[in-house]
């Protein structure tokens, strides 16, 4: 059993306590975080809310997440990512909403969905963007899932590792896939990943967003000659003393002069 093995039982262990059916909540459109990648304005940057993760441990535990939030907005971040697992990464969905509530940028739910509920879930707790992971959905859900997220208006992101998941994520089509330069199941990280999975498949046609293992100006610069439109950055922001440089840093692909 690895890591992941253990997380999607948890998840299949939380669903059990799912009602039925979540009854959706009226709310405003979700934010429209490809639009923003279209508008072609440089590197996206989404932030990370995150206490804890199975790798490190605790993070940054005794952070505010609308505190965290609110320097990330401030330093230019085009979206926030908030953590919603609780026994592996210690978040919850009132850290998301209370986030989605206060940012006038996307909020992604980073998370393991494997069913519909879940989703109704991001939605009603003000979700724009939500994460599939292709490497815990079989081909049938994967599109299940993605269908019904597209049908609320949601922003999807579609998370692969390898070269045989990349191809199963393009059977559907996603307008973003997320490249996480992290092996799920053994938590070893490699930034060359995206860069080889892009000089194979990179195209105009689909957003990518480099995942995981982005710590310097250096590391985003690969990112976006590579092919990136967006980076997903966690551990290196939750640990800095200065978020909105380290932002800043990261955006420009060069060390940050104050």
């Amino acid at each position: 059993m690895t890591i992941l093995d253990d997380i999607v039982e948890v998840k299949k262990q939380e669903l059990l306590d799912y009602p039925t059916e979540i009854k959706l909540i009226t709310r405003e459109k979700p934010l429209d975080f490809k639009g923003g990648l279209d508008a072609d304005n440089g590197i996206a940057l989404i932030s990370e809310v995150k206490r804890a993760s199975p790798s490190q441990g605790d993070i940054n535990n005794i952070m505010d997440p609308l505190e965290q939030a609110d320097a990330y907005v401030r330093g230019g971040a085009d979206a926030i990512s908030v953590l919603t697992d609780k026994q592996f990464f210690k978040g919850s969905f009132d850290d998301m909403e209370r986030v989605a509530k206060t940012v006038d940028v996307p909020v992604l739910n980073k998370d393991f969905i494997i069913d519909r509920r879940q989703i109704d879930c991001a939605y009603n707790h003000g979700a724009d963007i939500v994460l599939l992971i292709v490497t815990i959905l079989d081909d049938g859900t994967l599109a299940d899932l993605y269908s019904y997220a597209s049908s609320l208006d949601l922003n999807i992101i579609v998370e692969v590792h390898d070269e045989e998941e990349l191809k199963r994520a393009l059977k559907i089509a996603p307008a973003i896939i997320g490249i996480n330069n992290r092996d799920l199941k053994t938590f070893t990280v490699d930034i060359g990943n995206t860069e080889q999975l892009l000089a194979k498949y990179g195209t105009d046609d689909i957003h990518f967003i480099a995942e995981s293992g982005i710590h310097t100006a250096e590391d985003a610069q690969r990112m976006q000659l590579a092919g990136a439109s967006g980076m997903l950055v966690g551990e290196s922001l939750m640990r800095s003393d200065s978020i909105e440089d380290k932002i800043q840093e990261l955006k420009a692909g060069k060390v940050h002069e104050s």
